[in-house]
């Protein structure tokens, strides 16, 4: 099985992203939510909630959105890395982020 996590920055402005199964669920979920801390801080992105419980959603939303399109436009190895992180924390086999709209789906 693989897992596809689509990063949406408006029409026509769609990223795919494929990640084997293997490489997902050999990620430690604890890791994963970890990394998108980590890259959080990195990227002095605002944090989602401040005053209170941090859902995993606002984390990737936000964090996709801070990292901005050009990003994932590269395709390179960080864009590679969220979307396992994301399919690893969704754990959907299909997993859309829509930035413009800031919902997961």
């Amino acid at each position: 099985m693989s897992y596809v996590v689509k990063v949406v920055f408006g029409p026509d402005r769609e990223y795919e992203f494929y990640t084997n199964a293997e490489a997902v669920e050999a990620l430690d979920r604890n890791v994963a939510r970890d990394w998108l801390v980590r890259e959080m801080e990195a990227l002095e992105c605002d944090a989602p909630n401040p005053m209170g419980k941090v859902l995993v959603v606002d984390l990737i939303l936000n964090l996709a959105k801070c990292a901005g399109e050009a990003r994932f436009a590269e395709g390179g190895e960080w864009a590679q890395t969220f979307a396992q992180v994301v399919a690893r924390l969704l754990d959907r086999p299909v997993a859309r982020i829509d930035v413009e709209n800031f919902t997961v789906g």
